[in-house]
């Protein structure tokens, strides 16, 4: 019931700030900066963060090892689709004897073939592969989708502190400007105008800092992305889930390796001591004027069976046991990690929530007694030091309260990261 109160009297006021936000957020193509360096971002209303999500995954450095891991799939179902186990083998033997009277030619193809089930073990293989890559490539999607999320919203908390201060600075300067104008009536004494330019210049000083924090934050996103433009709009919807869902990428792209490596275990057993060979031949002394010569040609066969490689064969299943094992033992580390980021980003939300309510009434105190304040120093009856306290005391209410509007849209994003939701 506290937070169904809560959340009757957050909405009006997250509408507010949304549009507050927005409406700041398109500043970032022409803010004129303070220092030399400037790092452009463009708004595109037709981008949308799920298209933002997908370009960046096409620069990503993960993307020639994903090409790479489909590229291997097809490589294992080339194998498994194949009617023989390995390479065939031609052999080719001639032999002169007598003085070389008497010839002797054989010719020989050998072929390796399938032990039983082994061809089918092969064929699960391949499949595992294809799906085990396309779940690895939604994982990184949903990594890259986190790390474009982090970039934006730290951007838009970044471009509010700059907003706030250029904002804060105009206030002071109006200030200055009457100090300056009652010390010459005589109204106020000269310390006062010291103060007021002393105010004037510390302000100008964090806005010098907060633009260096918002360039640097613009950088970040151009350097994840590889682009200079940002989505319109990229609030998203909540998405409450429980708990961690089997079919979180994650999870799905790491059981999907220890599927495809448990069929690995299993196709290797399968080979056994080797291959089994069949070779079919033919032998010929036609090219020969010996009287003993039989002068025919004779076709022959012959079957190679292996046996007794066991211990030749365990290194390699014992090699890929210890791999199988490793990735069960980071599932379960990763489903741990994945429950305690749920936790985390869940609680959040609930903080937020809490204190945006607090932070707008906070806000409309402050800004309550501000206008007081500002009516009592006009008619002299507080000092200019108690005003620039109180104006201060105001202007960090106000960002407080933008900030944890803006904030809790960032733990909604964070929140669909963590269960694993890709825009």
């Amino acid at each position: 019931m506290f937070f169904l109160n809560l959340l009757r009297r957050l909405i009006p006021k997250l509408l507010l700030g949304s549009i507050a936000f927005f409406a700041a957020a398109l500043s970032f193509a022409d803010s004129s900066s303070i220092v030399e360096h400037h790092d452009p971002i463009e708004i595109d209303a037709t981008l949308s963060l799920a298209k933002v999500v997908d370009l960046t995954l096409e620069k990503h450095p993960d993307a020639a090892w994903l090409q790479a891991l489909e590229e291997e799939a097809v490589a294992i179902v080339r194998r498994g689709d194949s009617w023989i186990a390995g390479a065939a083998q031609v052999g080719l033997r001639y032999q002169e004897a007598t003085g070389g009277t008497l010839h002797y030619i054989d010719g020989t193809v050998q072929v390796p073939l399938w032990n039983p089930g082994q061809r089918d073990a092969e064929q699960r293989t391949a499949k595992l592969a294809e799906s085990s890559a396309l779940s690895q490539s939604e994982a990184v999607k949903l990594r890259v989708a986190g790390l474009v999320r982090g970039a934006l919203w730290d951007m838009a908390l970044a471009n509010l502190s700059y907003e706030q201060v250029k904002a804060e600075l105009a206030i002071t300067d109006q200030l200055l400007a009457k100090v300056q104008r009652r010390v010459e009536l005589g109204d106020l004494p000269r310390a006062d105008l010291l103060l007021a330019q002393s105010e004037s210049l510390q302000k100008r000083s964090v806005l010098t800092l907060a633009e260096a924090e918002l360039m640097h934050a613009r950088k970040r996103y151009t350097s994840i992305t590889q682009i200079t433009r940002i989505p319109g709009v990229y609030r998203e919807k909540l998405v409450g889930l429980s708990e961690i869902q089997q079919n979180h990428p994650a999870l799905a792209a790491i059981n999907g390796q220890i599927e495809r490596k448990q069929a690995e275990l299993n196709a290797i057993k399968l080979v056994g001591s080797g291959q089994t060979n069949v070779a079919v031949g033919i032998n010929s002394d036609r090219f020969t004027h010996d009287p003993r010569s039989n002068q025919t040609e004779s076709f022959n066969i012959g079957v190679t069976v292996p046996f007794g490689g066991a211990a030749h064969l365990a290194p390699q299943v014992a090699a890929v046991n210890v791999e199988l094992n490793k990735l069960i033992a980071q599932r379960e580390q990763l489903f741990r990690d994945l429950e305690q980021a749920h936790h985390e980003a869940e609680h959040n939300l609930e903080v937020n929530r809490a204190e945006l309510v607090i932070a707008d009434e906070l806000q409309q105190v402050a800004e309550e007694h501000l206008k007081i304040t500002h009516s009592s120093f006009s008619v002299g009856e507080i000092d200019l030091m108690d005003l620039l306290k109180i104006q201060s005391r105001t202007q960090q209410a106000v960002l407080n309260a933008k900030q944890r509007a803006i904030m809790l849209q960032r733990d909604i994003a964070l929140y669909n990261q963590a269960v694993g939701v890709t825009p």
